[in-house]
């Protein structure tokens, strides 16, 4: 019988790295949300090629754009009240083999309502992966590694972009736009094997006292006042990438002035540089301090988004440089903010606390997209108007959502420091015996 690895409250005695088997589900969490973001991503590219070989209107696209992002939204909420009842690792399983099914669907459909269908099935299974590796994170990483572990699990957005959307290109343009679903889908489901047999069960929480009903489970985490503080912030955090990424390819071409064919290089500089920044990211928050490393992307993310939606006509490598500082600091608010809010949540409310926070992020992007669109105009010559004004907006989410942090970091160091004397006051008591 394989043993179970040691659990993160028992930290204090705990190695500076990674043991081996850590290593192995670091890896394993990354690939699983690459395939994840991929399935999200590769859509708006293939886009100019699925809607004249279905013969689907912009409109009818967007539809199945915005159908994986609600139906994974839902899907949070959905399965919030029974994620703390099952051992992690089948749950994952479970939701993982339905998403690589919704690929495979999404792969072989031949009409607008199939696709549709096949999106809002990916997204019911697909939403809900990305909470349930956070919570296995959690579960088997002691708070001082958890800056690494979201630094390296970051990192898949990234690969997503650098390696998935040009092999998927690549994939279409060879054969058609169904082959990129459905190579995905086979390499997924490899993955899922690999899972299978290399992940030992994460069922610690099932030892401890849990909710009578599923229903009361999810009121009591969506009604905890330190978890509504982590999910405004939540909100407020992917608003401001929502707002700018819809947009960012129309506003370099545009307004900036650069060339399609140098479009690609943009965006394969841009993803290898985060790559190499997800990992370091992380170390730091470990190092110097979640809150600390918080701040500086806060700062840094300020200025550059001010920065970039003020920009006139730029040469290439210049904006190569200031899309690389932006998503410099967008990845260091992000890879400290959920290694800090992965300490939010009680054990047994872990689950349950990541799929409603993974439910916020699909919704509020959903929302801010919305609103950029109606902040934004195509101007008569091609350009973007009003772009500095989503730089605004941005601003402003950023500075609140960095006050919230500023209370979420407080109650958590009060919380650890309650926890360790309280564990001081119980071990003297059983030396006093």
């Amino acid at each position: 019988m394989s043993q179970h690895p040691p659990s993160p409250s028992s930290h204090t005695a705990a190695p500076a790295g990674f043991t081996r088997y850590q290593k192995t589900v670091v890896g394993l969490l990354a690939f699983l949300q690459f395939a994840v973001i991929l399935d999200f991503m590769l859509m708006s590219p293939l886009g100019a090629v699925i809607m004249p070989a279905m013969q689907i209107t912009p409109q009818q696209f967007g539809l199945v754009v915005s159908a994986y992002a609600f139906s994974a939204g839902a899907s949070g909420l959905l399965t919030a009240g029974f994620a703390d009842r099952f051992d992690r690792k089948r749950l994952l399983l479970f939701f993982y083999g339905g998403f690589v099914l919704g690929t495979v669907w999404c792969g072989l459909a031949q009409s607008f309502e199939s696709l549709l269908v096949a999106r809002i099935v990916t997204g019911l299974f697909g939403g809900v992966i990305g909470s349930i590796t956070l919570a296995i994170a959690a579960d088997l990483f002691a708070p001082h590694l958890r800056g690494r572990v979201m630094g390296i699990i970051q990192t898949a957005f990234a690969a997503s972009q650098v390696l998935g959307i040009p092999i998927g290109l690549y994939l279409s343009n060879a054969w058609n736009w169904h082959v990129p679903f459905l190579a995905m889908a086979a390499l997924g489901a490899l993955g899922g094997v690999v899972v299978s047999f290399k992940m030992q069960p994460v069922d610690g929480h099932l030892k401890l006292k849990q909710e009578h009903t599923a229903w009361m489970h999810l009121y009591h985490t969506i009604t905890e006042p330190r978890y509504l503080t982590a999910f405004a912030t939540t909100a407020l955090l992917m608003t401001g990438g929502f707002m700018l990424m819809p947009f960012s390819s129309a506003y370099l071409v545009g307004n900036l002035g650069i060339d399609l064919h140098h479009l690609p290089t943009v965006y394969l500089v841009t993803g290898l540089c985060t790559i190499a920044f997800g990992p370091l990211i992380g170390r730091a928050a470990d190092k110097v301090g979640k809150f600390r490393v918080f701040v500086f992307g806060a700062v840094l993310s300020i200025i550059m988004v001010l920065i970039y939606t003020h920009l006139g006509p730029v040469t290439v490598p210049m904006i190569v440089l200031v899309n690389a500082v932006l998503f410099l600091g967008i990845f260091s608010r992000m890879i400290p903010f959920q290694a800090l809010v992965s300490s939010v949540p009680a054990t047994t409310q872990r689950g349950s606390f990541n799929a409603i926070s993974s439910s916020i992020q699909q919704l509020s992007g959903g929302v801010a997209s919305i609103v950029a669109g109606h902040i934004v105009s195509l101007g008569p010559n091609g350009q973007l108007q009003h772009f500095d004004v989503v730089g605004y907006v941005i601003v402003g989410t950023t500075l609140l959502a960095s006050v919230l942090v500023w209370r979420l970091n407080r109650d958590v160091k009060a919380s650890a420091a309650t926890m360790a004397a309280a564990t001081q006051a119980s071990s003297a008591n059983a030396a006093g015996r």
